[in-house]
């Protein structure tokens, strides 16, 4: 049975769905999702064959039966949520850890009775992608920096859910190609160091989504700014951490395999 992920920028569809905010349905944006990495199938008429072959996730199977909008979840529902996420792995464990102690007061208490509302779990997703490079301390300052108090949205520089959105929308658009490495062009043969290429892309790049913020002045504009960029780098980082992952289970797991058999 085949896996149905989402990329983040999907997932951020489907959450800004989930509240209201565009015209799509929950249902439309996961049809869009699967649809597009089932071109082949669709086009040869295997569509009905395709979809019974994928395993539908219960938490897809949750939202698809959700008779409203903005209703939140819990966190048991956010870390299936975010394991159908490619390249990222959550647990309950961690997840409560969060909550309760090492981010409290950035994501607040549970807004929607015992469930968490959208952007607190767009919050979370935030959290782990930035974990790939930042320590919880840098991560709390960050964000801190660009949410303020976690009780009142109205401080928000950017709202949680418009900054997954536009660094997962951003990252995408970088990778045209879809193999998950960011698309760099400019490289001259027989010269090394290209490290600033990518730097000088990616600041630029978010430098732009900054400025589009016009409520914003140049100070809060550069955090939001340089915030989108730690994110970007997170992402690519996550999915290298996610390669060196399948490699260590690959070895350990086949280690003496034959040996023994």
């Amino acid at each position: 049975m085949e896996t149905f992920y989402l990329t983040r920028k999907q997932m951020a569809g489907l959450l800004m769905s989930l509240k209201g905010l565009t015209g799509k349905s929950p249902v439309a944006v996961l049809q869009e999702a699967w649809a597009k990495s089932h071109k082949t199938d669709m086009e040869h008429g295997k569509t009905l064959g395709a979809f019974v072959s994928t395993s539908l996730p219960p938490i897809f199977e949750k939202i698809i039966k959700m008779k409203q909008t903005g209703e939140g979840f819990s966190l048991t529902d956010i870390v299936a949520l975010g394991n159908q996420i490619e390249y990222s792995q959550y647990s309950v464990t961690s997840m409560q850890n969060w909550v309760k102690r090492d981010f409290k007061e950035l994501i607040g208490s549970p807004r929607n009775g015992k469930k968490y509302s959208i952007d607190q779990t767009a919050v979370l997703f935030i959290i782990d992608d930035l974990k790939a490079t930042l320590d919880f301390e840098s991560i709390r300052k960050l964000l801190t920096l660009v949410f303020n108090n976690a009780h009142d949205d109205s401080d928000d520089l950017i709202g949680p859910l418009q900054l997954y959105s536009a660094y997962s929308t951003l990252f995408e658009e970088l990778d045209e190609n879809n193999d998950q490495v960011l698309d760099l062009s400019g490289h001259e043969t027989g010269r090394r160091n290209h490290d600033h290429m990518l730097e000088h892309m990616l600041k630029e790049i978010s430098g732009q989504f900054a400025n589009t913020l016009q409520a914003l002045n140049r100070d809060q504009k550069e955090a939001v700014g340089n915030t989108v960029f730690v994110a970007m780098v997170s992402v690519q980082t996550s999915y290298f951490q996610s390669l060196a992952r399948r490699y260590l289970n690959a070895t350990l797991f086949l280690h003496n395999l034959n040996s023994g058999m």
